[in-house]
């Protein structure tokens, strides 16, 4: 299946490319190879919540911060088409997560999960990819998670 009907199926659409908040670009190619910069969870220009992922008051849960990190995947997808075109025959291959932490959090994998599980379902085996989930003590704008990908565009 094509990846437009795809998207239209998990009732997902490709989100308007976030303006950068620094002196970078949110996507760049190279070659076959795309780069995006690390995309926070905005939705409609603002992030949906801020702070720390943990568990306890004033935290932001886990699960929420795990559904942020797919909103940063769709986020990325989107600087990918900008430089690309089109996301037709496009293999994810790493994904980079951050996790603004908790000191006492640890399941920053969990979180991560968000982004690569909805990249399983768009991409298929070509979403099959190697990741790293780090977390920090704080990201820009205060996000509670942060993607970034890199992959490879077809022939």
């Amino acid at each position: 299946m094509s990846i437009e009907p795809r998207l239209a199926e998990l009732g997902l659409t490709l989100p308007d490319v976030a303006a950068p908040v620094a002196a970078y670009q949110p996507a760049v190619r190279s070659g076959r190879y795309v780069y995006t910069a690390g995309q926070l969870p905005f939705v409609d220009g603002a992030l949906p919540t801020t702070g720390k992922v943990g568990a306890g008051d004033g935290l932001v849960d886990p699960a929420d911060a795990t559904e942020l990190a797919g909103i940063c995947a769709l986020n990325a997808l989107a600087a990918v088409h900008s430089v690309a075109g089109t996301l037709e025959g496009v293999r994810i291959v790493k994904v980079t997560g951050f996790v603004a932490s908790d000191p006492s959090f640890t399941g920053q994998p969990a979180v991560l999960n968000g982004a690569s599980e909805l990249l399983g379902k768009i991409f298929g085996d070509a979403g099959t990819h190697a990741r790293s989930a780090v977390g920090v003590a704080v990201l820009p704008l205060d996000a509670p998670v942060e993607v970034e990908l890199i992959v490879e565009l077809a022939d």
